[in-house]
């Protein structure tokens, strides 16, 4: 389930660090102390950065539009729900330098998942953990590789497996697995001299450390089980401090949305 919570800004031309996913995570893990216990510890959810009209100076993204919006996915409706019904509690939160109100939420509708799956990052993607290999954490690879493609299968079978959603017999029939990444577009980045792969802050346990993540359109060609639980559950690693959020290339954010139905009647619909 993915949804999108909407937040009235309450001070226009505030501001959060152009990478502002440290942010987002450590208010998310503050509410989740406040939800059921089973989910205290729970790292199976996925976000973006906020969107909305922004302006870039020196001190990050300023926002100018009268509201905000944050896409969070899970494939635990339940967790979405108590998530939802927390924060809704909140009258203001700020995150960074933003005052934000909780306005209103909307359901995404799932796509229809078929061979391939044409995507565009709405987040960095992390090919893996400092803990699990600290050189391929920072260092540069590209696109087009297989090692790229093979980090990328490898945290997503461990994910999948490790959500008890699927049998082993599911897991060993998922082994088609292929990122062809848009090369017009990285080109057009090389010519341009820009970015799409950087280093990014992940804190852990109030500790920094540093991965590459990166970000740039590209085919998915995997099973629709697989495209499934990417959209849900995110690409890549660290999803639950807010890295590999995907949407659909060319996706119209107006025809695919529906209110969001509180689980608790007494709560908004």
């Amino acid at each position: 389930m993915r949804v999108r919570i909407i937040f009235l800004l309450k001070n226009k031309g505030g501001f959060v660090p152009f990478h502002h996913q440290f942010l987002l995570a450590q208010l998310k893990e503050s509410i989740l102390k406040e939800i059921d216990q089973k989910f205290s510890s729970f790292t199976d959810y996925n976000f973006s950065g906020l969107k909305g009209q922004t302006k870039i100076s020196k001190n990050g993204l300023h926002f100018y539009s009268s509201r905000v919006t944050l896409v969070t996915s899970s494939p635990n409706a339940v967790f979405i729900d108590q998530f939802l019904q927390r924060l809704f509690d909140y009258k203001e939160l700020q995150v960074g330098n933003l005052t934000l109100e909780p306005e209103s939420v909307e359901t995404e509708l799932p796509p229809l998942f078929g061979d391939a799956l044409k995507c565009v990052c709405i987040s960095p993607i992390v090919l893996t953990e400092p803990a699990s290999n600290d050189l391929l954490a920072k260092k540069f690879v590209s696109p087009d590789s297989d090692v790229f493609s093979d980090l990328l299968y490898d945290s997503t079978m461990s994910r999948m497996e490790k959500s008890g959603s699927y049998t082993a017999e599911q897991i060993s029939s998922f082994y088609r697995f292929q990122i062809i990444p848009d090369k017009d577009y990285l080109n057009k980045i090389k010519e341009g001299e820009k970015k799409f792969a950087r280093i990014y802050p992940v804190f852990q346990k109030e500790q920094k450390i540093e991965v590459r993540g990166y970000t740039f359109p590209f085919n998915l060609y995997a099973a629709p089980e697989v495209q499934a639980f990417i959209f849900n559950s995110g690409l890549g690693t660290f999803t639950y401090k807010g890295f590999g959020m995907l949407d659909i290339a060319n996706a119209d954010t107006h025809r695919k949305t529906a209110v969001y139905q509180f689980i608790t009647a007494d709560r908004m619909s």
